[in-house]
C-alpha cells in the first residue's frame, strides 16, 4: 500500500494511513468504517491478503467509495484476495484494483479521479500526472547496434 501512499504523495493529496484487519481488529474496523464520513474522509482504499474481508467488510459499514486492493500472497499469488474481494453481493459495491503494486498505484489514481471531481485544483494536477505519463511513452522503439 506504500505504492498507494507515494501516488498520493506526489498529488499532493492528503490522506490518512491505517492499520486495520477485520478479522484481528473487528473493533477497530467497525469504529472506522462507520465514523469514517463524520471524519472527514471522502473515500477509502482498502489493502487485503489471503481471505480478504477488509474492503467488504467497510463497505458493509459505510457509504463512501470503497477501494479494494488485493495483496499478494504466497500461497496463490493474490488470486484468492482478489476473489475474496471482487465477488461482493449486490448493493454492497467495492472498486476493485488490481494485484499488488499496480493496484495499489491505480487505487490512488482512481481516489484522486473522484476526489477531482469536486476540486478543480486536484483535477488540474491529475490532468498534469497524466500528460506527463503520456509524454514520458517514446514514439519510436530505440534501435539497438
Amino acid at each position: 500500500m506504500r505504492h498507494a501512499a507515494a501516488r498520493l504523495d506526489e498529488l499532493k493529496i492528503g490522506f490518512t494511513a491505517l492499520i486495520v484487519s477485520a478479522h484481528r481488529t473487528p473493533d477497530r474496523l467497525a469504529a472506522f468504517a462507520k465514523g469514517a464520513k463524520e471524519a472527514g474522509f471522502k473515500v477509502v482504499i482498502a489493502g487485503a491478503g489471503g481471505a480478504a474481508h477488509l474492503p467488504g467488510m467497510t463497505a458493509a459499514m459505510t457509504a463512501l467509495p470503497v477501494l479494494g486492493v488485493p495483496i499478494e500472497t504466497t500461497a496463490l499469488g493474490g488470486q484468492d484476495s482478489l476473489f475474496s474481494i471482487v465477488q461482493m453481493p449486490a448493493g454492497i459495491p467495492v472498486g476493485t484494483l488490481a494485484i499488488g503494486k499496480p493496484g495499489a498505484i491505480n487505487a490512488a489514481l482512481l481516489a484522486a479521479a473522484i476526489l477531482a471531481l469536486a476540486d478543480p485544483i486536484l483535477e488540474t494536477r491529475l490532468s498534469a500526472w497524466r500528460a506527463a505519463q503520456t509524454g514520458a511513452v517514446a514514439e519510436r522503439p530505440l534501435r539497438e547496434d
